[in-house]
């Protein structure tokens, strides 16, 4: 297994993991949560979890942003990477996910945006394959990797796998981290070095 990236001075990297489904019964809580078991262990990183279930938005976009919208945008800024953890619906992800992302604009900019998927079969492909087009109109870098949870392969519970699976979860997600990180790093760099131009 590659080790991940060599230890830096710089500060840590503020990684945002959002769980984009607020469907009852969701097992996007189990999921989130299991990524940042793992990422957890990385000293570089500073997590946050922002769980989309917890906010009260509103139904229709108001003119002015309310308290839930002003704290949701609030963590967009202050975070310098992403993981969005979405299943798939339908071939693709959650409304609630997209009405949350058009909720902040230029909090997005030029930050890494890395994905953890679930779903039937496709694994949750379909739905990163669109969110991939929605984050490039946000100025955006998405990671090639991530990871891709089958349910057809799981039991009962989500993370009810066998160990070939779980080793496999595990080495994508530690390739995952090591490419957020990376990313993380040169686009704080790159900010802080020069102004973005959109």
């Amino acid at each position: 297994m590659r080790e991940h990236c060599a230890t830096s001075t710089a500060a840590p990297l503020r990684v945002a993991v959002i769980i984009g489904s607020t469907r009852e019964g969701r097992l996007g809580e189990s999921v989130g949560r299991w990524f940042v078991e793992r990422a957890a262990k990385r000293d570089e990183l500073e997590l946050s979890v922002v769980d989309l279930a917890e906010f009260d938005f509103p139904a229709r976009y108001p003119d002015l942003p309310t308290g839930p919208i002003a704290e949701f945008t609030a963590e967009v800024d202050r975070a310098e990477a992403f993981v969005v953890v979405t299943p798939e619906y339908n071939r693709s992800f959650p409304a609630s996910l997209k009405q949350a992302v058009d909720f902040a604009y230029d909090e997005w900019h030029t930050k890494p945006v890395a994905f953890v998927s679930y779903g039937h079969g496709s694994g949750g492909l379909y739905a990163v394959e669109g969110l991939r087009t929605v984050f490039t109109e946000l100025h955006t870098v998405t990671l090639r990797n991530g990871v891709s949870i089958n349910l057809f392969d799981c039991g009962d519970d989500v993370l009810d796998v066998g160990a070939a699976a779980e080793e496999h979860r595990d080495r994508a997600a530690s390739v995952l981290l090591d490419q957020l990180g990376w990313w993380g790093l040169a686009l704080r760099e790159a900010r802080a070095a020069r102004p973005y131009i959109c």
